[in-house]
C-alpha cells in the first residue's frame, strides 16, 4: 500500500515541487498519447497499403 508523506501542520509546503509534478504528469500524458496515436496512424497506413497492393 503506498504511503503518503505528512507534513507538520506550520511546514511550508514546497508550492515549486507541486508545480514541478503536475506538469511532468502531464507532459507524460501528452507523451503517452502521442505515441499512441502515432503508432494507430502506422498501423493504418500499413493496413491500407497492404490492402491496396493485393
Amino acid at each position: 500500500m503506498k504511503e503518503e508523506k505528512q507534513t507538520a501542520p506550520n511546514q511550508p509546503i514546497d508550492e515549486k515541487a507541486l508545480k514541478r509534478k503536475k506538469w511532468l504528469k502531464r507532459v507524460g500524458v501528452a507523451g503517452f498519447l502521442f505515441f499512441l496515436i502515432k503508432g494507430l496512424v502506422w498501423i493504418a497506413i500499413a493496413l491500407f497499403a497492404w490492402k491496396g497492393c493485393s
